[in-house]
């Protein structure tokens, strides 16, 4: 018993600074926790104090830990932000274009029903941002915005957030030279057309065309994305 009291003491210890190092770091925009080892150094008691101590603000919420990634602040996502967060992991960009294949020309086809004045307008104002931008990470973003601006039109709440799901895929960083590799000046302008001809089948509420144009669009970028991914194969 007599032992046992000093580390309890410590622990108490280790708590209330790991609570006023926590919220430092939150207001920071820090989102992990050093390890315990440097955690111990820092605020200056022992591993397992610290270890204690975070296991108590695991339990009151304020940080949450993963097997192998680390300690990280804030409460712990849910099993399903969790299984998004590795779908990267465990896909590929071949798999992206498939489900996008699938998804955005039936998104298209509903933008053209059901696409009002002022939609069409955004439509055409983030159409013309992407032809401006002049680097390549302009030019993404500005693409991504078109076509979520079609899909937001479309008028469908869970259409929505399954186009935002595969976005959020295709934009992470790990595909980024991939992405990059398949905008040349030659595509840059192939898109730009097609891009204006969908938006312009959806101001004409023409549903076929803008399904079918929008189709042909992914199908060319599906394309340009399996050639690289023969070229890089071919390179190894």
């Amino acid at each position: 018993m007599t032992e046992d009291r000093p580390t309890r003491r410590n622990s108490s210890l280790a708590l209330e600074r790991l609570r006023i190092l926590v919220d430092q770091l939150a207001m920071d925009g820090v989102r992990q926790l050093p390890t315990e080892r440097d955690l111990s150094e820092q605020i200056g008691v022992g591993r397992r104090a610290v270890r204690r101590a975070l296991e108590v603000l695991e339990t009151e919420g304020f940080i949450w830990r993963r097997q192998g990634a680390g300690t990280f602040i804030g409460s712990k996502p849910s099993e399903g932000e969790q299984q998004l967060s590795k779908l990267p992991e465990m896909s590929n960009m071949l798999e992206v274009m498939e489900v996008r294949l699938r998804l955005e020309p039936a998104l298209a086809q509903l933008a053209a029903i059901r696409a009002t004045p002022k939609d069409i307008v955004q439509m055409r104002h983030v159409a013309d941002k992407v032809g401006e931008a002049d680097d390549m990470d302009g030019r993404e973003l500005w693409d991504g915005a078109l076509h979520r601006a079609i899909a937001k039109a479309a008028g469908n709440t869970l259409f929505l957030a399954l186009f935002d799901v595969v976005d959020r895929m295709r934009q992470n960083d790990s595909w980024r030279h991939v992405r990059e590799a398949l905008r040349t000046r030659e595509t840059v302008s192939q898109y730009k057309a097609q891009h204006s001809d969908i938006v312009d089948a959806i101001e004409r509420h023409d549903p076929v065309s803008a399904e079918r144009l929008m189709r042909q669009h992914l199908l060319a970028l599906q394309e340009r994305l399996l050639f690289q991914t023969s070229e890089n194969a071919g390179n190894e």
